[in-house]
């Protein structure tokens, strides 16, 4: 049975993290990789809403520069190895539309806090709540948005603009979020708040 719990919705200065929109999990030719069109779409969606009303937007990607970094995690997940400087895999997914002021934060874990600054970088932008969005809901999704709650921010999850490998733990995970850490939204709900925040909130 699921606790009771609140909708807590956005705060008055919400900022947009895409985890991992790149090319390394968008695109099926690489092994990390799996169709994503949908996802890719409702993110870009997103971006537009954001970048209209002159919010912060945050991209991650995944990047290793030395076999220190990580390591138990790619010992465990050997495809990661690919992830490397320079490397196509490591670029946002060319369907996305970054912008002027769009910061790029890069990581070695799942989450997008985990040893980046990211909380450091939302708090001089005045952040208060987090739309987090990306791939994989049951991985870097989750992770980030455990981490989010954790660092007291109101986290919202868009439902179609994440995406997951397996489907059934794509589902599991949204419910778990629902249940414990997020309000889990469809797009067109998250884009209606987004309508009523005043310009460059």
């Amino acid at each position: 049975m699921d606790l009771d719990r609140r909708e807590l919705g956005l705060g008055k200065r919400p900022a947009l993290v895409l985890v991992d929109m790149v090319r390394g999990f968008t695109d099926p030719a690489c092994p990390l990789g799996a169709e994503s069109g949908s996802v890719v779409a409702a993110n870009q969606a997103l971006l537009e809403a954001f970048h209209t009303r002159g919010l912060p937007v945050f991209f991650t990607t995944v990047v290793y520069h030395n076999q220190q970094q990580a390591r138990v995690f790619r010992d465990r997940v050997p495809a990661l190895d690919i992830l490397q400087p320079g490397s196509p895999w490591v670029e946002v997914d060319p369907a996305l539309t970054v912008a002027d002021g769009d910061v790029l934060v890069e990581k070695q874990w799942a989450s997008a806090f985990h040893g980046t600054g990211l909380h450091e970088q939302l708090q001089a932008r005045g952040v208060d709540s987090l739309v987090v969005t990306g791939l994989t809901t049951s991985g870097c999704v989750r992770a980030t948005v455990v981490d989010g709650l954790q660092y007291d921010y109101r986290v919202v999850v868009v439902t179609e603009a994440v995406g997951d490998r397996n489907l059934d733990a794509h589902r599991a995970n949204l419910h778990d979020m629902q249940a414990k850490y997020a309000d889990v939204v469809g797009l067109d709900a998250l884009l209606a708040q987004l309508a009523e925040l005043a310009p460059g909130s």
